[in-house]
């Protein structure tokens, strides 16, 4: 069965955090900076929260709130739903179905050691199911 280790292995373990007192627009800088919609917000090394494009749309802007004044700590989701190296990428998806979300951080003994996104997992099952398909065309020919 395959899991949230085997995308780590393929994506790698970098992770890309703020701060809680930092302020929305210097988290946003960081997004578009790396090109991602969610950053983990850590306080004394731990995960404290996720900061989304959505919080920020439906937090900030829809609220008439400044992005320069707002801390994260104020518009992050709070308690993230997080998986673990073992988790399924079949629950994945589910929870992330269930629960209208994108990113799931992923803790190995409360350490954060990866996060993964909707992309990460359709990029491994699409790459999981051509391997299969050339699998069986190979078995097919011979």
């Amino acid at each position: 069965m395959n899991t949230v280790r085997d995308i780590l292995q393929k994506k790698g373990n970098t992770v890309y955090g703020v701060s809680p007192d930092s302020s929305v627009y210097d988290a946003l800088e960081s997004l578009e900076e790396r090109n991602l919609g969610a950053l983990v917000v850590i306080e004394n090394g731990k995960l404290i929260g996720v900061f989304t494009e959505r919080d920020y749309a439906r937090k900030v802007i829809l609220k008439g709130r400044s992005s320069k004044e707002t801390l994260v700590r104020h518009i992050m989701t709070s308690r993230p739903v997080f998986v673990t190296p073992d988790t399924t990428i079949e629950e994945c998806m589910q929870m992330m179905t269930d629960k209208y979300i994108r990113h799931l951080p992923v803790l190995n003994d409360g350490e954060l050691v990866g996060v993964i996104s909707i992309g990460d997992l359709v990029k491994y099952i699409i790459t999981e199911k051509d391997s299969i398909i050339e699998h069986l065309e190979r078995y097919i020919k011979s």
